[in-house]
């Protein structure tokens, strides 16, 4: 029995070592959604970033992937890590989020390549005040024409504001412009944005509903403002979560303009590094391949799932 315990003691120091040196290794080289996806999840459910991730999203070489036309006026102007959306309109385009750091650069640049200019956005909505999504704002706030609007739930803005001495990525964090309040449509240009308060990722999240237009036909696309739980601070924000996740998947059974496909925060949650390629050879009777309903849904579904085992843990620590 003694050697069985050793064996089975020196395994798990071999797996324990296997999945440490697994983390060191290069998280992708060319944005590749399963390995994102992983690292993604073990972090959701520890709160601690693997060391190969916060490395990942730290290399400007890595992440850099070229702007491209998902929609007849939405374009994507993220990096492999985390989306930002241009939906563009004659009289001026609405912005979702703003990256971060060096890559906020990055993201202007990608509009210019696309043949738009930065000084025409009227609106940037902002999905929560972590520096991925909101660590921008203050150079755009800076660069975009002196109209140009921004807005954030009101825990949004408190939150981006506790936020923005990040450690590694310190970013400004303007005052308080546009708060939005749940169910709200804002404007910008010709766009119309339906923002939707749902907390859980933090509490100050937003999610946004807006046209997607596709030759004759017309989607009601959505942003769901948090996919994880890295940052839980107790199992009502769990059930925050799971609300807005139950919550959002009634938006896309609506029986009078139902939510239609997920252009989501971060590609790799949805397979969208892959999916855009098709975007290159689709012909004018094959489906758009970034509208999938029952993959939403089931996306939806399975955050739900993670999340009622989480909030089991979550009430677990509470009740000791």
């Amino acid at each position: 029995m003694r050697f069985a315990y050793i064996r089975s003691a020196v395994a798990a120091l071999s797996l324990l070592s296997a999945q440490a040196s697994a983390q060191e290794q290069p998280l992708t080289t060319r944005c590749e959604s399963a390995p994102l996806m992983a690292a993604f999840t073990v972090f959701s459910e520890t709160g601690r970033m693997p060391p190969n991730m916060a490395k990942f999203v730290g290399d400007a070489a890595l992440n850099k992937i070229e702007p491209y036309k998902a929609f007849d006026n939405v374009y994507y102007v993220g990096i492999c890590w985390v989306s930002a959306w241009l939906i563009t309109s004659p009289n001026g385009h609405v912005l979702i989020d703003t990256l971060y750091g060096p890559y906020t650069s990055q993201l202007l640049e990608n509009i210019r390549t696309l043949g738009f200019e930065p000084k025409d956005i009227k609106l940037v909505v902002v999905t929560l005040g972590h520096v991925d999504h909101a660590g921008g704002i203050g150079q755009l706030k800076s660069e975009l024409a002196p109209g140009t609007r921004f807005a954030m739930t009101k825990e949004g803005w408190r939150e981006g504001a506790e936020e923005s001495p990040h450690p590694r990525w310190p970013w400004i964090m303007i005052e308080p412009d546009i708060v939005l309040t749940d169910g709200q449509t804002v404007t910008g240009g010709d766009i119309a944005v339906q923002a939707f308060e749902t907390p859980g990722h933090t509490m100050g999240t937003a999610s946004f509903a807006f046209d997607a237009r596709d030759g004759a036909r017309t989607y009601r696309a959505f942003t769901v403002g948090g996919l994880g739980l890295n940052r839980i601070r107790g199992p009502e924000q769990v059930e925050a979560f799971i609300a807005s996740v139950k919550r959002i998947r009634t938006l896309t059974q609506d029986g009078t303009r139902p939510v239609e496909l997920h252009l989501t925060t971060h590609g790799f949650s949805t397979g969208l590094t892959e999916a855009k390629d098709l975007l290159k050879t689709r012909k004018p009777t094959d489906p758009h391949p970034l509208v999938d309903l029952p993959g939403f849904r089931k996306q939806l579904d399975d955050l739900q799932a993670g999340a009622e085992k989480r909030l089991v843990v979550e009430r677990q620590k509470e009740a000791k």
